[in-house]
């Protein structure tokens, strides 16, 4: 039995037992993940194919490892022109192991699947503070320009 997965933009063709390596997941070391963008599954004669995915279909992974792919070298050059650009970039994978094939989805507690994360941004602003602790608002200053001081001195200089 085997099944065509889909994650971080790509698709993987998986059996149970296979060990690879996808762009990286927000689980830790040990835990499970579901993935639930099943494409295709083959069991003998039996195949299902999805539109676009199979709606009950899971394939289970238990996390391995989080770690740093190789780096990639990317050099830009215009010759005579004296322009070199180096930049290097390691992408963050995660190693995964594929724990079961579930084609109707039965034999699996329900678990969410794991998705890309967040923003910064949101991340940020979902951050829960910790107990006992004031938030303090920060407050704003209003500036006052030079236009605005000499127009309020040209009014109290008048007398009528």
């Amino acid at each position: 039995m085997f099944a065509v997965i889909k994650t971080g933009g790509k698709q993987y063709r998986v059996k149970e037992g296979d060990i690879l390596s996808v762009e990286k997941l927000e689980a830790e070391q040990g835990q499970t993940v579901n993935f639930d963008q099943v494409l295709l599954v083959e069991d003998g004669d039996n195949i299902q194919v999805g539109t676009p995915y199979l709606e009950k279909a899971l394939v289970k992974a238990e996390v391995l490892e989080t770690y740093k792919d190789d780096k990639v070298i990317v050099f830009k050059k215009k010759r005579r022109k004296g322009y070199r650009r180096t930049k290097g970039h390691r992408q963050l994978l995660t190693k995964v192991k594929i724990a079961g094939i579930y084609p109707d989805g039965g034999g699996v507690e329900a678990e969410k699947p794991v998705e890309k994360t967040a923003s910064k941004k949101t991340r940020k602003t979902e951050a829960a503070e910790p107990e006992g602790k004031a938030t303090v608002k920060k407050t704003t200053r209003t500036r006052v320009t030079k236009k605005e001081e000499t127009s309020g001195t040209e009014d109290s200089g008048k007398e009528e």
